[in-house]
């Protein structure tokens, strides 16, 4: 059964780019920031002011019953809208599939940190019995995955993976081992994230790890520039239909590319510090390329995890390098689209591989904007602020997240 091709025939995203895919990904090719002073939080006591935020989105018009968006976390809605969105562009419904053979797999990092917040503060300020009884069903990071199969009684497996950034990478990556191994024919997989909070801003800037250029939030992400101090902390959703070969062409699916390739590893080596010579991520590239069977030269494009931090930025290239040797240096295009989008933590994978996706539709690469004093230590080439017209046929997606959880996933022009 391991020889069951998985091809990708739906995308849906949510992102401070647009609230689209599409929309994202025209951002994106055009080098437009989506960062910008915080507007949902006060930050006056905060040291961190400027986040990349989801803006102008209603969840109500992805529920069936609309009043089903009331009961649910933010993180939830963004899951959902990216999934349904996926969904109408893959044509997946209930008369052309057995629904107990389609799996979500919609993961978050941290889940429903806004419920909790507020009925936290419910519980201290006021009293135990104001704290709502859908606290639970709305913090937890598995019921956007839970939701989206009741609204549509997809019975097939139902996960919700939590790794950190690594999350819709990890998501996207399971879905295709089981529709590999025969467990599911289709998958909804993805992941989302909403922490723009007071919660959120405080322990990431508490951590030294955000950028703190609150007078130019636009150019605040610089991925691989020898100025770069911090990521950019972003919210939003991205989501893949993704279904083995023949079923996708018995019903007549419009197919936009194949998943060939997954890798997976740990660092094994510090709670948030990735390895120095990258050691585990370039292991999980190997691995993807090898499911792929492809040779480091067969791939034109990488959209880096690129967050901008002074080590991320060096380790990753470390590990392009180990994985990509000569071609590193030789032919292979580089970028990081969270110069753009800021991190969206969780969900950072399941928007990125769209760029990957598009990257081959269009034969346009992605720039990696605000790169103006390049790095010594980061000498790819990244892409610098312009997009590039150049063709591709094979793209690689990495995310890695905290605690060492590294995750990368390789799409194929079908």
């Amino acid at each position: 059964m391991e020889n069951r091709r998985v091809v990708i025939t739906g995308t849906g995203a949510v992102s401070p780019l647009g609230n689209t895919a599409e929309s994202t990904w025209e951002s994106m090719k055009n080098g437009r920031s989506g960062i910008g002073l915080i507007q949902s939080i006060d930050t006056t006591d905060f040291p961190v002011k400027i986040g990349g935020e989801v803006r102008d989105f209603d969840p109500a018009p992805y529920f069936a019953n609309p009043k089903d968006a009331r009961r649910m976390d933010r993180f939830a809605h963004l899951a959902i809208a990216a999934a349904q969105m996926a969904l109408t562009e893959s044509g997946l419904n209930e008369s052309n599939i057995n629904r107990d053979r389609v799996g979500v797999m919609l993961g978050s990092g941290i889940g429903g940190l806004g419920t909790l917040e507020a009925n936290h503060a419910n519980l201290l300020q006021k009293s135990p019995s104001r704290v709502s009884p859908f606290t639970i069903p709305m913090m937890i990071s598995n019921i956007a995955s839970g939701v989206l199969s009741m609204e549509h009684g997809f019975g097939g497996p139902n996960m919700a993976i939590v790794t950190a950034c690594a999350t819709a990478n990890h998501s996207i990556g399971e879905a295709w081992r089981m529709i590999k191994f025969g467990d599911a024919d289709a998958f909804i997989a993805g992941g989302s994230e909403a922490t723009i909070l007071p919660m959120g801003l405080a322990g990431f800037s508490n951590m030294k790890a955000l950028s703190t250029r609150n007078e130019t939030p636009t150019t605040a992400s610089r991925p691989f520039d020898q100025t770069r101090d911090g990521f950019v902390m972003g919210e939003g959703s991205g989501a893949l239909v993704i279904e083995e070969l023949q079923h996708a062409k018995n019903r007549g699916a419009n197919i936009l590319a194949e998943l060939t390739g997954y890798g997976l590893s740990a660092d094994a080596y510090h709670l948030t510090a990735p390895h120095p010579e990258g050691l585990g991520a370039a292991r999980c590239m190997d691995m993807a390329l090898k499911h792929a069977k492809l040779n480091p030269e067969d791939v034109q494009y990488v959209n880096a995890h690129g967050t901008s931090t002074p080590q991320g930025d060096i380790c990753e290239t470390k590990a392009i390098k180990k994985s990509f040797g000569n071609w590193a240096h030789d032919g292979l295009v580089v970028s990081s689209t969270k110069s753009m989008t800021g991190h969206l933590l969780g969900a950072a994978g399941g928007v990125e591989i769209l760029a990957c996706l598009m990257a081959i539709r269009d034969n346009v690469i992605p720039p990696t904007i605000n790169l103006e004093n390049p790095d010594p230590d980061c000498d790819l080439d990244y892409c610098a602020n312009t997009a590039r017209e150049t063709p591709v046929t094979a793209a690689l997606s990495n995310s890695f997240g905290f605690g060492g959880h590294n995750a990368s996933l390789l799409v194929q022009k079908f």
